[in-house]
């Protein structure tokens, strides 16, 4: 059985609408995995991150395609990168992640509540 939170628990979580700028190959990762960089629009700015979605998407599937991820986390050192977020996706039985993203193209930034 999950863990219930609270309301006021959960608007701690600040999910956010961002655009996927660069995608690079993460070799030093343990499970395959790419580098992404995020535009989050002018308030939050750019943000790093790695995520374990190659499975599923191709370099040039992530180009320029907004997705949902949680920006207040703090910072975490993953091998010499700096992981600045976390991108939201459904995760199967077997690893493979289904990213969470917006149905149509909307601001950087918004929040998601």
């Amino acid at each position: 059985m999950e863990n219930n939170l609270s309301w006021h628990e959960f608007e701690k979580v600040a999910m956010r609408v961002g655009t996927i700028l660069t995608v690079d190959d993460f070799p030093e990762a343990r499970k395959p995995a790419y580098q992404l960089t995020i535009d989050f629009g002018a308030d939050i700015g750019i943000r790093k991150t790695s995520a374990q979605i190659t499975k599923r998407y191709l370099k040039s599937d992530l180009l320029n395609r907004q997705i949902v991820a949680v920006v207040n986390f703090p910072k975490k050192q993953i091998g010499k990168f700096m992981s600045e977020c976390l991108v939201l996706g459904a995760v199967g039985d077997n690893g493979d992640v289904v990213l969470l993203a917006p149905d149509f193209k909307i601001e950087n930034g918004l929040r998601i509540g």
